[in-house]
């Protein structure tokens, strides 16, 4: 998910959508412990778009 995309959604959806994608993150460090993933890289973008998420949170908390 890109930066633009992000900035698009409303904070209440942003807050949702890093919850889900906190679980989601979660259950595929899971399953890559059991057996390796595919693409293994896939662990580090979705940790990067958390952050991203939860930056653009950060500001809207800091400009409010």
């Amino acid at each position: 998910m890109k930066i633009a995309e992000i900035r698009e959604l409303t904070t209440a959806d942003l807050k949702e959508r890093v919850e889900t994608e906190k679980v989601k993150l979660h259950q595929m460090m899971l399953n890559h412990a059991i057996s390796p993933l595919e693409d293994p890289s896939q662990i580090k973008k979705l940790r990067k778009t958390i952050a991203r998420m939860l930056t653009i949170l950060r500001e809207r908390e800091l400009n409010n």
